[in-house]
């Protein structure tokens, strides 16, 4: 047994995230959000380079001391998988493990609203999900998929920086692909992905021009695209695809965008106020006349207030701060809490003052 894989059967049996090992510090993990030291030494660059390079194999040690990074996925027998990146820092090497839970969550489990069902059902088309770093994308977007695996018969390819939850193909078949080990790159696989039939295509993360525009052209031939972003809003991920694309191709992106983007899901966690746990506070957009003319026009900083008015439509959409507000009547988090990921806090303060005291 690895050295490390004591400090990681902690995490799991803490019901925490996240391990951070780094020279120069303590080891250290996240619960609930909130970082806790362990009680060990500090630890010494040799000795985190002794910790850490036992679980590297020796191609990946060869690939650290080129880039000065890696990603990877490691696994524990018996304990559970967890997604690392090992990276140079000031005071030497250091690494962020963090659990992929065993089972993939239902969107049951996690409580999603009746229309992320719908998202799943689509056939064709864009969908982000998108939010922070720790945010939940990849989960939301595992259980998306796990709910098209049950109850459609379709060929879904993933293409993943590491490959974290792993599906077993049940009505559909499922091929999943990892850059680095399977594939050179993200763009590589999506040009090899268009011929390879697939339904439903899975972005791990769509970060530059290249892998966006294939994306796109994925999405243009009838198949259902997902991606993730790391933006904190709907209207924001839509600027996002159009920050990478050059200024004079733009008017062409916004136009198939309002054609093909299809729904968006930008999520924040918040903690429970019961204590136990987080939950995701989410912002829906989806495609309709009114948000295709918004893209197509330009005129994306009108979203956030288009989303508000169509709360009420029957649509299924809802704007981030309705969807805080509505946690902290149920009692679900806290007001502090939610503040904390608002669009608009003061907004939500207002709405929450006529709420009765407990």
């Amino acid at each position: 047994m690895a050295r490390i894989d004591s400090f990681l059967r902690l995490v799991v049996e803490q019901s925490a995230s996240d391990l951070h090992f780094h020279a120069g510090t303590r080891p250290i993990i996240r619960h609930d959000g909130d970082i806790v030291e362990l009680p060990f030494r500090e630890l010494s660059g040799n000795e985190a380079r002794r910790f850490l390079f036992e679980i590297l194999t020796p191609e990946q040690r060869v690939m650290f001391e080129r880039d000065r990074e890696i990603d990877f996925a490691y696994g524990i027998e018996g304990v559970g998988r967890f997604r690392a990146n090992v990276f140079e820092q000031a005071r030497g090497i250091g690494a962020v493990f963090r659990i992929i839970p065993s089972r993939i969550p239902s969107l049951d489990d996690l409580a999603f609203p009746p229309v992320v069902r719908r998202i799943a059902e689509l056939s064709n088309g864009l969908v982000l999900v998108t939010g922070p770093t720790g945010s939940g994308k990849t989960t939301t977007l595992a259980a998306i998929i796990n709910e098209i695996n049950k109850s459609g018969r379709k060929h879904i390819i993933t293409v993943e920086d590491p490959i974290e939850f792993i599906h077993e193909s049940a009505q559909s078949v499922i091929t999943q692909r990892q850059v680095g080990l399977h594939t050179e790159s993200f763009a590589g696989a999506l040009r090899s992905a268009l011929r390879e039939s697939p339904d439903v295509l899975v972005v791990g993360e769509m970060r530059d021009l290249e892998t966006v525009t294939l994306a796109l052209a994925a999405a243009e031939t009838g198949v259902l695209v997902f991606g993730t972003l790391h933006t904190n809003s709907a209207a924001k991920a839509i600027d996002r695809i159009l920050d990478v694309t050059p200024e004079d191709s733009r008017d062409q992106v916004r136009g198939v965008l309002s054609v093909l983007l299809k729904g968006v899901i930008a999520q924040h966690l918040c903690k429970r106020a019961s204590g136990e746990g987080r939950v995701a506070v989410l912002e829906i957009l989806l495609h309709s006349y009114a948000v295709s003319n918004l893209i197509r026009e330009n005129k994306i900083h009108q979203i956030d207030g288009y989303l508000v008015s169509a709360e009420h439509s029957g649509s299924g959409m809802q704007a981030l701060d309705s969807c805080i507000f509505n946690l902290v009547r149920e009692g679900v988090i806290t007001l502090e809490e939610g503040l904390k990921v608002a669009t608009n806090p003061d907004a939500v303060r207002k709405l929450a003052a006529d709420l009765p005291e407990d």
